[in-house]
């Protein structure tokens, strides 16, 4: 089976543009395209995500790996115990129960790739213990939304 989506301007030929996640006011102005999502015998999803200026992701961690890569605009994002500036072609894996948050740049849209395996835990969010921990990095603390 071939699968071929014309792009135009980050877009993709008859490739939904998703809510990221359900409900929630813990992100702001995300959405997701899965480009892949595995039933070609890959077991795994590549996905785009896309945040308007002055959006960010929810502060997450998983048990599972993600591998990313910038395709679009800066943005920043906490990976672990630091934060990153990010600009288009740099990729990064996130390891397992990392937390990490995306936040575009004020400047414009931010893009970017991010596979996973087909199979994977939901997302973790932090618990007060955690958050205070978190909040104990004063860096962490001013860039981390919830």
């Amino acid at each position: 089976m071939t699968f071929f989506h014309s792009f135009d301007d980050y877009d993709w030929e008859s490739i939904p543009v998703l809510s990221y996640k359900e409900e929630g006011t813990h992100f702001k102005n995300i959405t997701r395209r899965v480009l892949f999502d595995g039933t070609s015998g890959i077991d795994a999803e590549l996905r785009y995500f896309e945040i308007s200026p002055g959006g960010y992701s929810t502060l997450e961690s998983h048990k599972h790996v993600h591998q990313v890569l910038i395709l679009r605009g800066t943005g920043r994002a906490l990976i672990g115990n630091k934060i990153f500036d990010l600009k288009p072609h740099d990729c990064f894996e996130i390891g397992p129960n990392r937390w990490h948050q995306f936040q575009a740049s004020p400047k414009g849209p931010f893009g970017f790739l991010c596979l996973v395996k087909n199979e994977r835990d939901r997302p973790h969010r932090p618990d007060k213990k955690e958050l205070e921990e978190l909040h104990s990095d004063i860096l962490i603390s001013k860039f981390i939304r919830t």
